[in-house]
């Protein structure tokens, strides 16, 4: 790595919604970055816990018996196995996550949502 990564710089270049991009590698983990925006599909991941930090906005974390609100500056992490839907408020929301390289976004869920190939950013 030559410089530091601007991540919000690097969040207001991306266009799509739900996709994420991988901005560095620690180990076998990516850091990613995704704009979000409304609704996502239920999923679980297996065998990976996910780590979300909000950077703008706010992100609701539905589970199937209590929902978590994760405001911009805070983090929650959503235990492998666990499974859950997230969403947004209207004026959508800008994270990181952290995760294995292995881990897929749709978890074991495949929708028209689901990306094979991650890209860098």
């Amino acid at each position: 790595m030559t410089k530091a990564i601007d991540i919000k710089e690097k969040l207001t270049s991306i266009t799509a919604y739900w996709t994420p991009y991988i901005a560095a590698r620690v180990n076998d983990h990516y850091v990613k970055l995704a704009r979000l925006n409304g609704e996502f599909v239920w999923h679980s991941h297996e065998s990976e816990d996910e780590l979300f930090l909000v950077v703008r906005g706010e992100l609701f974390l539905d589970f199937r018996d209590k929902t978590v609100v994760v405001g911009a500056g805070q983090m929650y992490v959503v235990p492998r196995g666990v499974e859950h839907k997230p969403r947004t408020g209207p004026q959508g929301a800008d994270v990181v996550l952290f995760e294995p390289v292995t881990t897929r976004h749709t978890g074991s869920t495949i929708s028209d949502r689901t990306v094979d190939k991650l890209d860098w950013i």
